[in-house]
C-alpha cells in the first residue's frame, strides 16, 4: 500500500506516457524502425480510457496513491473489496468492461438488484472522474 500526500504521489500522466514510450519500443522493434509519435498516440487511442480506470480503482482500493483523484477518497473501497461483497465485486467487473453508470444502473435493474446500494458503489466509483483528458504527445 502506498502512503504519503496526493502531492508525493505520483502522476497519472507521467506513468501513462513511461506506458506509452514502452508501447513505442516494443513496437518499433517489431517493425524494425522507429515509429515515433505514431506509436505513442496509438497508445493514448488504444488504452488511456481504461489506464484511468484502472488506476482511480487502484487508488480507491487503496493500493496506489494517484496526484490526479482526491486523497480522500484512497483506500475508500477497500473494506467492501476485502468483505468480499458480491454486489461491489459485479459493479466492478462492468466497470472494467468499460460500461457507464446508466448500463450499470440499467443491469442492476434488469436483475432486482438493490438499486440504492449500486448507486452508492458507483458514487465511490465515481465514473465521471476517470474522463481525464491525456497530455498532448502530437507535437
Amino acid at each position: 500500500m502506498s502512503h504519503g500526500s496526493a502531492n508525493s504521489a505520483p502522476s497519472l500522466h507521467d506513468a501513462a506516457y513511461s506506458e506509452a514510450e514502452r508501447h513505442k519500443w516494443i513496437e518499433s522493434e517489431k517493425c524494425g524502425a522507429d515509429l515515433g509519435q505514431a506509436a505513442l498516440i496509438e497508445w493514448y487511442r488504444l488504452h488511456w480510457p481504461h489506464y484511468c480506470r484502472i488506476r482511480r480503482y487502484e487508488h480507491l482500493e487503496g493500493r496506489q496513491k494517484w496526484r490526479e483523484f482526491e486523497e480522500s477518497k484512497f483506500g475508500q473501497l477497500y473494506a467492501l473489496i476485502v468483505a468480499g461483497d458480491l454486489l461491489v465485486d459485479r459493479v466492478l467487473d462492468r466497470y472494467f468492461a468499460g460500461m457507464e453508470n446508466l448500463d450499470i444502473i440499467s443491469w442492476g435493474i434488469e436483475w432486482g438488484l438493490p438499486r440504492d446500494r449500486m448507486i452508492r458503489i458507483l458514487d465511490e466509483l465515481d465514473i465521471n472522474l476517470v474522463r481525464i483528458e491525456p497530455r498532448d504527445v502530437s507535437a
